[in-house]
Formats: structure tokens, sequence, C-alpha cells
């Protein structure tokens, strides 16, 4: 794994630079393999790095766009990642729908429903039921708790080792969410984190020893890249010089 660490001076800075490096990633996956796949994350931080890549010009077509976890509502609903991923990039670009792949909660039964979308991936990425899918991009974000995507601290996802797709929750509430082994198969993995509410546990997850099972974002070790970018006030107490 080769690990990145950079905190930009402002979330303006962190959302420019990962814009970059998304781009050079999809165009890089393309030139070496035909197509990209790009798995999404919810929340606000990514929402304006989507809106900057809906202006961008690429080959849409030759992209595959997922997602990392899903909260367990309609896809209409306010709280839905795939809703604001549509409305700040994918509604306003050229791009098939069936080079959108949704995680479905339609089912009402989110187990079902992580079945269905294991079995997407598997049909769509040609793996076998022993592999796991590579994917070339994930973006993650991180909670003031250290969880990503739907893996919460203390909760039986984590342990997950043979699921692609699992059911993870918060508070009560099931989510549908890539496992742990999914995510760490991964070419490239960006996180991104900004705010001063993500200092202390970015400070756990950056420790060289400390407990994953509660803050689960250490569990994130891809065979590939591993980059983190954070802003300012994030990153105040992470030992790395600030770019501009």
């Amino acid at each position: 794994m080769k690990k990145i660490v950079e905190v930009l001076a402002d979330k303006v800075s962190l959302i420019e630079r990962s814009q970059v490096l998304v781009v050079d990633k999809i165009q890089s996956a393309i030139a070496s393999r035909g197509q990209c796949s790009i798995a999404l994350a919810g929340g606000s931080t990514p929402k304006p790095l989507y809106e900057a890549l809906a202006q961008e010009n690429l080959p849409w077509d030759k992209i595959h766009i997922f997602w990392g976890d899903e909260r367990y509502v309609a896809p209409n609903h306010p709280d839905s990642n795939q809703l604001m991923a549509r409305q700040a990039w994918l509604d306003k670009i050229e791009i098939a729908e069936t080079n959108i792949h949704p995680i479905p909660t339609e089912a009402n039964n989110p187990e079902i429903d992580a079945q269905s979308y294991e079995a997407e991936l598997r049909k769509v990425f040609a793996a076998s039921p022993e592999e796991f899918p590579t994917f070339d991009i994930i973006l993650l974000g991180m909670g003031d708790d250290g969880h990503t995507a739907s893996l919460f601290p203390h909760t039986s996802v984590l342990n997950e080792a043979k699921k692609a797709i699992a059911v993870g929750n918060k508070d009560g509430q099931p989510r549908i969410t890539f496992t742990v082994p999914l995510l760490n198969q991964a070419r490239c993995v960006l996180f991104l984190v900004a705010g001063a509410n993500k200092q202390a546990a970015l400070e756990q997850v950056f420790a060289a020893q400390g407990d994953a099972m509660t803050y689960p974002s250490r569990l994130i070790n891809p065979q590939g890249e591993l980059w983190w970018l954070l802003d300012r006030n994030a990153g105040a107490k992470i030992n790395v010089p600030i770019s501009c």
C-alpha cells in the first residue's frame, strides 16, 4: 500500500485537489484498462467535488458509477446518497443509465438488497464468488466518530470477511455498505475529510497503535494507493505540512 496524506489550506483547496486527483485516476484507468470504476461517498463534503466533476469533459461512456454505502431509504428521499450525486453531477452529464449502478433499497429487506447489489458488482466486474471486485477509485468520508462508508464503531459488519456488500447499522437503522475487504481491494481509496470536529478521530486513526473497532477508518488499507486529503481544520493535529 502507498499512503499519501495532504493537508490543504481550506475546504475549497481540498475540493480542487480532489478534483485533479479523481480526473487523473479516471484518465489513467481508461488508458490502462479501457474503462474506469468509481464508488461514491455520501455526506456534505464530496458534494462540491461532484458539482466540479459535472463540468469536466470526460468519456462518460467508459465510466461506471457505484456507491460505497446507502441509507435504507427510497432513491428520491432527501437522505439518499444516490439522489445527492445525481442532482450534483450525474443528471448534468451525458451518461448512460446502464453505467450508473445505485444500491437498491426497494425490496423492503436490506439483506436481500445487499445480496442484489453484490450480484450486480460481480456481474459488472466478472468476479467469481471467491474474489472481491477491484475498483479503480473509491471515495470515502469519515465521521467524527471515525466511521467510514457505513462501517460504524463496534458493529458486526466490521468483521465481515466473505461478503463484498453487507448490512451495516447506524442507531438501529440499516445501511447497505461496502465491506472492509472490498474497500481494501481497491486500486485507489481517497478520503476527503473536512472540519475541526474530525480532529480527535483523525488522531486516533493515524496513531501508531489504536483500536479499529472504535475507529473503523483504521481498517482501510487498500492494496493500491490510500490518499487522505484533509482541510486545515481537520488536519491541525496531523504532522504533515500544509499544501496550498
